[in-house]
């Protein structure tokens, strides 16, 4: 028989094993005879339904992916999340690459507040893609769910391609496939060749799109990150950690040895200095609470999975326990919570300004010179 393949993700179509990569009845694969359109069961039920359905795929399929890249001569489309870079970055993706040109693309630059200038994120994520150790040619902002810079993408790609292919990369999550469909949608009018969802791995196998200069556009798997925050948090409040719309920032003004909850998600406390504002850029559906930091850690315990949601009670069970990061500061500073969003401090104060924030293990706390 000839080998069929999922239009959505790419893998091979089968209908032995439901739980595999490509399941489809036989009956829908009849039907698509028809219809020229064949997507897998998983990919059907995401575009229809919003639902996930898990699928085996091993790590060592992934990099053997990485592998084929680096053995190409080709443009590599780097992906990330401005959100959530720590999260989003690929590890050790500048060995894989093997001297490939790299062309980072900034997504989801609409989630950021309309005060935030272009030219201090662009210069923001280049000094993080050097201290990675990467050496992106270009750099570029986009929002592929609201079409932003899309045409500035694909000419950019394009000059930059010189006739090679091109390996469109990144980890789950970031919007990759989505931005795939914003370019084919740009470039031929088609809408949502590729599954696109809030759910991270969606992809299976690498999609090839065709240029007219008979090169192509290779969509990769998400690479799956394990320290993201997504993977810890049914579908239900993935909204938590992939917010679509713009932030709207919070202030509080908290005296020292105050604490504010981020859900149950995570923690800020204010451990020392002067009564201060500050500022917290998170999912705009985020419940905060203030309390105080003596009896912090008594009152989480208490209150995880109902007045602290998300995580909720199902979740809460694989919940990683908080790791607490301590930082002294002197200046205007976001201490960013990979994944969920940043509070910015003021710092510019008398006293240097000693807090505390906590993030389940093994996701990421980094501070880095105030964006707004």
């Amino acid at each position: 028989m000839e080998k069929l393949f999922c239009i959505g993700c790419g893998s091979q179509i089968q209908s032995t094993d439901k739980k595999a990569a490509g399941y489809t009845p036989k009956s829908s694969i009849e039907k698509a005879e028809e219809t020229g359109e064949l997507y897998c069961q998983r990919c059907f039920r995401l575009r229809h339904y919003n639902e996930i359905v898990d699928v085996h795929i091993t790590d060592d399929e992934f990099l053997k992916l990485l592998h084929e890249v680096g053995d190409s001569n080709a443009l590599v489309v780097n992906v990330v999340d401005i959100f959530d870079f720590n999260g989003s970055i690929i590890p050790g993706l500048s060995r894989f690459v093997s001297g490939n040109d790299i062309l980072l693309v900034g997504n989801k630059k609409d989630i950021l507040p309309k005060s935030v200038k272009d030219g201090k994120v662009t210069q923001w994520l280049t000094e993080r893609a050097y201290e990675e150790g990467l050496r992106p040619v270009d750099v570029i902002l986009t929002s592929a769910q609201n079409h932003h810079a899309i045409k500035e993408l694909i000419d950019r790609i394009d000059k930059l391609r010189k006739g090679r292919d091109v390996y469109v990369v990144g980890v789950t999550n970031v919007g990759k496939s989505t931005l795939i469909n914003a370019i084919i949608r740009e470039i031929t009018g088609n809408k949502d060749v590729i599954t696109t969802s809030r759910f991270p791995g969606t992809t299976l196998d690498k999609i090839e799109i065709p240029l007219d200069d008979g090169s192509y556009i290779f969509d990769t798997p998400g690479i799956i990150h394990r320290h993201q925050m997504a993977h810890y948090l049914t579908a239900k409040n993935l909204k938590y950690v992939s917010p679509k719309k713009e932030i709207k920032p919070k202030t509080y003004q908290l005296n020292p040895e105050q604490t504010l909850f981020l859900g149950g998600l995570g923690r800020f406390d204010f451990v020392s200095g002067e009564k201060q504002g500050f500022t917290a850029y998170f999912d705009n559906n985020l419940q905060f609470h203030r309390t105080k930091l003596q009896g912090a850690d008594a009152f989480y315990n208490k209150h995880v999975g109902n007045l602290l949601t998300p995580p909720n009670d199902e979740e809460r069970i694989d919940f990683p326990k908080l790791v607490r990061h301590e930082f002294t500061l002197k200046e205007k500073t976001d201490v960013v919570f990979s994944g969920l969003g940043w509070v910015r401090i003021n710092g510019k104060t008398s006293a240097p300004t000693v807090v505390a924030a906590w993030a389940p293990e093994g996701v990421g706390v980094v501070i880095r010179k105030a964006l707004i």
